[in-house]
């Protein structure tokens, strides 16, 4: 109980002792300070006797009914300036400012300005106007219009300097002074500046000339640019579009140019294939007709001069043995006339007989020679006659492979005579193309064949007229005893 009763009583004396705590302590904001008064207190920098306390941005403990506290703002304040001045020349002017102040931070001028305007702390700005406008209209009076529009600085500080010691009294401190506006109801400061407004209006209108001119010719001489880009241009397009146009032309012939080269590789081609064509006919021909002719031909003609070589052959045989047992019989009767001859005369024969006997063996020794030679001519007439008897057999059998080994062994200059038809000729329009090359061709090469027809002709009539019958009668005019034989008969013993 007693405990309870003492716990309660303790705390009791807490509650009381913070109740009354808090009731005794006082705390100065950053922006104020606090003056507590009613106890005599000494502070550092102020006078004896002052009687207050001074406490800022800290907390002190105040006796309730015994001191007071009193707080006194440290805030800026501001107050406008409108002051109606007279100038040293005796120009009205109204200056128009603004003034930026507030309490000093020190205990003293925190105490000065306590003690003026503790309880009139709204009344400030009114002190404040009514102390700078006063010694601005000081100031004013001593400047000239043109000081204060060229050196705004020097009006302000003197304002600043005249006031400041005033201000200091108040316990106030100047932050901020600044001239905003001077106003001239007279207008001095207009006629003022009218010479330099005219000057420099001249001075606008001269620069403003000049560039007007600078610009002028610069315009000109873009125009001129302008339009010799714009002839440029025209030149160049006008070549582009010729550019264009031809380009043009040539695509639109490309077409017609490209099918008459084509039309024309298509001719080469054509007579190309023409003359391959014409060349393998004539070859075919060659192969077909003129080699079988040749080979034909070659071969009865090899057949015939055969024969005629053996009968030939033969024929000669028989006339040099007739001429070599000629002349032994010559040389018999030579050798026995001349043994005649000597046993004659050796006997004493008569000269005469001699003589006779000599002769009569140089007349059998000319006609065993004469007989020789007549029989060899006779041979090779023989031989000739049969040759050609051979050789009428033949036609007589086939004409055309006489007339065919003729023609080929004539073929060169009867192509060429053919073809002499065509020497003078410059240019041939061929109207069927390759079949009227081949044509062509076909007919010059053909052109023997009319000549073998001429052929046949002729060797029909010839064997009409010339050919005799089966008796052995020569043929042409040429035979043994015919109008062509070269034989010649040689007198005998006893004929003239």
């Amino acid at each position: 109980m007693i405990v309870g009763v003492v716990a309660g009583a303790a705390v009791l004396a807490l509650v009381f002792i913070v109740v009354v705590f808090k009731l005794m302590w006082r705390v100065a904001e950053p922006n104020e300070a606090l003056i507590i008064s009613g106890s005599k207190h000494r502070m550092e920098g102020l006078e004896e006797g002052m009687g207050f306390r001074i406490v800022t941005g800290r907390g002190t403990l105040v006796l309730p009914g015994v001191q007071a506290v009193r707080k006194l703002s440290l805030d800026l304040n501001e107050t406008e300036l409108s002051v109606d001045c007279v100038t040293h020349q005796g120009i009205p002017l109204k200056v128009r400012g603004v003034v930026i102040f507030k309490v000093g931070d020190d205990f003293v001028s925190i105490a000065n300005a306590g003690r003026r305007f503790l309880d009139q702390q709204k009344l400030m700005s009114e002190r404040v106007h009514n102390v700078f406008a006063g010694h601005l209209r000081s100031i004013v009076g001593g400047l000239t219009v043109e000081d204060m529009i060229r050196d705004r600085d020097k009006l302000t500080g003197q304002t600043r300097a005249a006031c400041g010691t005033e201000m200091e009294k108040l316990g106030l401190i100047v932050d901020s002074l600044q001239i905003h506006e001077i106003e001239d109801p007279t207008g001095y400061i207009k006629n003022l500046a009218m010479p330099h407004a005219a000057a420099v209006q001249r001075d606008a209108r001269i620069a403003q000339a000049e560039a007007n001119r600078l610009a002028t010719e610069a315009e000109q001489q873009a125009s001129a640019r302008m339009a010799e880009a714009t002839r440029d241009s025209e030149i160049l397009q006008a070549g582009y579009q010729a550019e264009r146009d031809n380009a043009a032309a040539k695509s639109r012939q490309a077409g017609p140019l490209a099918e008459a080269r084509a039309r024309q590789e298509v001719v080469v081609q054509e007579t190309r294939v023409a003359e391959l064509k014409a060349h393998r006919r004539e070859q075919q021909l060659q192969a077909d007709v003129r080699k079988p002719a040749d080979a034909k031909a070659y071969e009865k003609r090899t057949l015939a001069e055969a024969e005629r070589d053996v009968r030939i052959s033969a024929a000669q045989a028989k006339a040099k043995e007739t001429e070599l047992a000629a002349a032994a019989e010559a040389t018999r009767v030579k050798t026995a006339a001349g043994a005649e001859a000597e046993a004659t005369k050796a006997r004493g024969a008569a000269a005469a007989t001699a003589t006779r006997a000599t002769g009569e063996a140089e007349a059998a020794a000319a006609q065993a020679k004469g007989m020789a030679i007549a029989e060899s001519t006779r041979a090779k007439g023989l031989a000739e006659a049969e040759a050609i008897a051979a050789r009428a057999a033949a036609l007589a059998e086939n004409q055309e492979a006489v007339v065919a080994q003729q023609l080929a062994e004539n073929w060169p200059e009867i192509v060429k005579a053919g073809a002499g038809a065509f020497g003078n000729v410059e240019h041939m329009v061929l109207l069927n193309g390759a079949e009227g090359m081949s044509d062509m061709f076909t007919k010059a090469l053909t052109m023997g064949g009319t000549g073998l027809g001429l052929a046949r002709q002729l060797l029909a009539s010839m064997n009409a007229n010339g050919r005799v019958g089966a008796e052995g009668s020569p043929v042409n005019g040429f035979g043994p005893g015919g109008a062509g034989s070269a034989s010649k008969r040689v007198p005998v013993d006893g004929e003239a």
